[in-house]
């Protein structure tokens, strides 16, 4: 089907951000736990590579029948110590 006018990728948009809310509301969680996970996610990830500062992005999405946390994380590079203590 040829679509000249970009409903499809519209649709799709708007079906992923329903997907991404319903996860959030099966997930039962709030704007405040999203921000913990946030900061937890990153001062993890931090030890292991250099984190890009901006575009940072978590979501909680549905994926059949259990939610999945995704992450998009811009990394500069990778830090090659790794976790103190373990070198």
């Amino acid at each position: 089907m040829l679509n000249f006018f970009g409903r499809s990728q519209s649709r799709d948009v708007a079906k992923n951000r329903l997907r991404n809310v319903l996860a959030h509301d099966r997930a039962d969680t709030s704007p405040e736990f999203m921000e913990h996970l946030r900061d937890d996610v990153m001062r993890i990830v931090s030890e292991y590579v250099e984190v890009g500062g901006q575009g940072v992005d978590l979501q909680l999405q549905s994926v059949e029948d259990h939610v999945a946390l995704v992450a998009n994380i811009p990394v500069k590079q990778l830090r090659r110590r790794g976790r103190p203590g373990n070198n």
